[in-house]
């Protein structure tokens, strides 16, 4: 059973008015596209909604719509929000099909950073994406993809092919190496350089 369950209901006024009675009466326009089926615009209760769009899991899990009556499971695609009121204003939703592989976007969850190599020898962690677009069967469709940084040193990267991806789910369109492998994470080195520069550059200076 889906973590998020929303009622819905059709709705046949479109257009800029429409949208705007239905966001005063704290209702919120949204549209239902993919899996060859028609797109439908629909109507969602605004409070629940932006309660449950506060937690991490509601933009990379699969949700059930009831649009009445009718369960249709989705996930979302595209938000619109208000420009300075906690308010949203559209959502977009894609249709999923069980059984049939999906595209979604899954957060990255960084682990160990404090006591990684990097860290303890005083560099400093950059975090390069904080996302994933990931492909798998809804069923294999993860809340998150740990990035587990123990063993990064300063002067390193993490990228992409080097994350460890749970069962069924694969980061299309990657190879190794490729101008898609980019970078997660890395260590930069602390500011000044390293003790062995520092001993260098006193060697040069006793030779001049």
């Amino acid at each position: 059973m889906s973590q998020f369950e929303f009622d819905a209901h059709v709705r046949t006024e479109l257009g800029t008015g429409a949208s705007r009675r239905l966001r005063r009466a704290e209702q919120l326009p949204a549209v239902l596209y993919g899996a060859d089926d028609a797109p439908v615009a629909i109507t969602l209760d605004h409070k629940k909604v932006n309660q449950a769009q506060e937690q991490e899991a509601f933009y990379s899990q699969v949700l059930t719509l009831n649009i009445e009556g009718k369960k249709v499971e989705a996930i979302v695609k595209a938000i619109q929000r208000h420009p300075f009121k906690p308010k949203l204003l559209h959502i977009d939703f894609q249709r999923i099909k069980r059984g049939t592989a999906m595209t979604a976007t899954v957060p990255l969850h960084f682990v160990n950073e404090d006591s990684s190599d990097g860290a303890k020898a005083g560099g400093t962690i950059m975090h390069l994406l904080n996302e994933v677009t990931v492909r798998c069967l809804p069923k294999d469709l993860p809340e998150f993809i740990e990035v587990d940084i123990q063993a990064l040193n300063t002067g390193e990267a993490l990228h992409l092919s080097d994350l460890a991806m749970p069962a069924g789910v694969e980061l299309p369109n990657l190879e190794a190496g490729s101008d898609n492998d980019l970078s997660v994470v890395s260590i930069q080195p602390p500011k000044g350089g390293s003790d062995d520069d520092a001993e260098d550059t006193e060697e040069q200076e006793t030779q001049e």
